[in-house]
């Protein structure tokens, strides 16, 4: 028999994120389980080094990125109407694919809800995909939801 105690949903507020997010919900509802969502805040210093910027630009500062990603969690979880089922926040600094992969293996997720975005062709190429690479390193199974048609 299959045992789901905790259901993470990594989120980055987009519209392709929230149909996998209330997968996550619907199934913890069904489970009794436990739903926590995920988001990653990039450190822009890390993403571009300093050679490669001619001047320094103004980054905000890493704890506002983190205050301002807690506060969208709790937005997103008003806007899909998540208050019931009370969804722990987790809100993680580094590579999205990477601290979603890590942030399941610490709290022991037994399934990943994840959205796509769909893309194909030259923009999957020069892009990547963080669910392709979540896939494949996920300590748990990974449930992919593709975004509504247009």
């Amino acid at each position: 028999m299959i045992v789901i105690r905790r259901v993470l949903a990594p989120t980055d507020f987009s519209d392709s994120s929230a149909p996998a997010v209330r997968y996550a919900a619907e199934l913890a509802t069904k489970f009794g389980a436990e739903l926590t969502l995920v988001h990653v805040v990039q450190d822009l210093n890390l993403v571009v080094p300093d050679v490669m910027m001619p001047l320094p630009t103004p980054a905000p500062a890493l704890e506002e990125m983190v205050a301002g990603a807690k506060a969208g969690i709790a937005t997103f979880v008003e806007k899909l109407g998540l208050q019931p089922l009370h969804p722990k926040a987790e809100v993680r600094i580094g590579a999205p694919a990477a601290e979603i992969v890590a942030a399941a293996a610490d709290l022991k997720a037994d399934l990943l809800c994840i959205g796509t975005h769909g893309r194909t062709g030259l923009a999957h190429f020069l892009l990547g995909s963080v669910a392709e690479r979540i896939v494949r390193h996920a300590p748990c199974p990974v449930l992919t939801v593709r975004p509504p048609a247009k």
